[in-house]
């Protein structure tokens, strides 16, 4: 096509008050289960991903969540290369005080290495996988791994090497499927998912896969 059939678009006067929006600040569309996948899925294509370094004490860990309003934190090394993952539930729940009683020492002893899921035990969802699947499909498979997350690996074509791609939270899901969340714990985040849905009669649907 030449230059010439390209026309002009349409302006218009930024309007008093007009804000802007920060990365990942966008309200996240509501959903069905029958919705694709990728419409829960935080895109660390669009979104940078939230990290830590493995030396940082837990305080610093849960301070950063605050900060970047997640509850899942990428671990990395110097190089950027993925250690493990920490979520919310590492730095809060049972795993620090057994870990007190195990060890001894104070809680501010503590560091994300201590409590972090390490590489070689965390299980990804592959993303040509979760392109061809629709919301329903992870909530059951988050709630049948007992997990509040799911991490989506993708490969550079020109190397194969895997990468990150997605992060996967029941809540950001809860909440975009219209339910309210206020816990992390796993068990309590299904059922309040689960009721939602039955209420509105879709409660058959969770099971699908």
């Amino acid at each position: 096509m030449e230059k010439s059939a390209y026309k002009a678009l349409p302006m218009q006067i930024i309007k008093e008050g007009t804000s802007y929006l920060p990365p990942g600040g966008g309200v996240p569309r509501l959903v069905k289960m029958d919705s694709p996948a990728v419409t829960v899925m935080t895109d660390l294509c669009q979104v940078p991903a939230a990290t830590i370094r493995a030396d940082a004490t837990a305080a610093q860990a849960s301070q950063a969540m605050i900060a970047r309003g997640v509850r899942l934190l990428l671990v990395v090394d110097a190089a950027g290369f993925v250690e493990g993952v920490l979520t919310a539930r590492d730095t809060m729940g049972e795993k620090p005080v057994k870990l007190l009683e195990e060890k001894g020492g104070k809680h501010d002893d503590l560091r994300v290495a201590d409590l972090m899921t390490p590489r070689d035990r965390i299980e990804a969802l592959e993303m040509a996988a979760v392109l061809k699947s629709m919301v329903g499909h992870v909530v059951t498979t988050l709630r049948e791994s007992a997990r509040q997350h799911a991490l989506v690996i993708d490969r550079d074509p020109i190397n194969g090497e895997e990468r990150i791609r997605g992060v996967f939270s029941a809540t950001q899901i809860a909440r975009q499927l219209g339910i309210s969340i206020q816990t992390f714990e796993v068990a309590s985040t299904f059922a309040a998912i689960e009721s939602g849905l039955e209420r509105w009669g879709f409660g058959k649907q969770v099971t699908q896969r």
